[in-house]
């Protein structure tokens, strides 16, 4: 069927554009001779995964345990957590999960460390660990040199942690002003995390993997530097308004929300069937993913989504009110990806405006 034949609000994917933007970003690490684990947290689609794993992805990342899960399910067989991992029933069932595929998750305190010691004792493997360290975001993430160092001589006191190596999350780089300001930034936070690999070596270990993500250092090329061994973008495959601000253009953007007009109240006033629950409250309001408005609409230069209620969309400009009717439909670039795919049941591949496949968001809600 034509995608305007589906009911709305619905969730769209261009096929083309997807594919391509997988293989742009593989390629960006094989050019760079680094492993790439793209976080799925932006699309929760194991779908979407096996398509990335099937193009040279290492493995993937995810954000939560019971998005793990669903990826197992599904034959993902290499994951990694990018979450402190906290609270022994949520380590149960990583270690679960050990036992039938290659599972590593993050830490940032020896807190974290004894309950895992405890938690896998007497299991087949020992847990696969990476530290995350803070580089500029003001997240989690160890931060002092002495306590990393100390939770470091806390994993080598334990017999059930395997120490892999070192994370890091630089999504201040959404904020910089200017290309040049992200470099920096990116640069910065690289150096951080390396540095902290290269500390292990003085309490015995090694940090076998140097891993590092966001998607505006790698949509703008920059250069991945030597001591990094893989990177972990996650938006890159759907992109969404903020980060097509980044390039300059909406040609990378798979994902839309295609919404249907039920209202004209006044001569610029237009209401759509879709609000906070299928494109969020979100907005980016700093620096180069900048977005105006809470989503822009696609073919409509300058048109964007005013303001939200749960279920309805306001738009405000006469001359698109003036263009379009009630009943017909319009097609939303969502300012943040990621909050919406967790939205929605469903995604629907389009391929020249027909619709081939649907997709099952089978990670949706998976928030433990």
């Amino acid at each position: 069927m034509h995608y305007t034949e589906l009911e709305t609000p619905a969730l769209l994917i261009e096929k083309t554009v997807m594919e391509n933007n997988i293989k742009d970003m593989q390629n960006t690490a094989d050019k760079n001779k680094v492993s790439l684990r793209p976080h799925t947290k932006t699309h929760k689609m194991s779908t979407l995964a096996r398509m990335q794993t099937e193009a040279g992805a290492s493995g993937i990342t995810v954000a939560k345990v019971g998005e793990a899960e669903v990826m197992a399910s599904e034959g993902l067989g290499n994951i990694f957590i990018a979450n402190e991992i906290v609270g022994e029933q949520k380590l149960a069932r990583i270690r679960k999960l050990a036992e039938t595929i290659d599972i590593s998750f993050g830490i940032d305190s020896i807190y974290q460390v004894q309950e895992i010691e405890s938690v896998f004792e007497g299991a087949d493997k020992k847990a696969q660990v990476l530290v995350e360290i803070e580089v500029g975001e003001k997240r989690s993430g160890v931060i002092e040199e002495a306590y990393y160092k100390a939770l470091l001589e806390a994993v080598v006191e334990c017999k059930n942690l395997h120490f892999i190596g070192v994370f890091s999350h630089d999504g201040h780089t959404y904020k910089a002003e200017t290309a040049d300001e992200c470099k920096a930034l990116y640069e910065e936070a690289a150096k951080r995390t390396i540095h902290f690999a290269e500390l292990a070596s003085e309490t015995g270990l090694e940090a076998e993997t140097v891993s590092i993500g966001s998607t505006p250092p790698f949509i703008l090329n920059f250069e991945i530097p030597e001591g990094v061994t893989e990177i972990r973008p996650g938006t890159y495959i759907l992109m969404d308004a903020g980060q097509s601000n980044v390039i300059g253009h909406f040609d990378r953007a798979a994902a839309t929300v295609l919404t249907t007009i039920i209202s004209k109240p006044t001569r610029e006033r237009v209401i759509t069937d879709v609000g906070a629950k299928g494109i969020t409250m979100q907005s980016r309001s700093k620096g180069i993913t900048a977005t105006e408005g809470l989503g822009r609409i696609r073919g409509f230069d300058g048109v964007h989504i005013d303001s939200v209620f749960d279920e309805h969309a306001i738009i405000y400009n006469e001359a698109f009110s003036n263009a379009v009717e009630i009943g017909d439909k319009v097609r939303i670039i969502p300012n943040h990806i990621c909050p919406v795919a967790n939205l929605h049941e469903t995604a629907y591949l389009i391929d020249n405006d027909e619709v081939v496949e649907a997709i099952d968001i089978d990670c949706r809600g998976k928030l433990k």
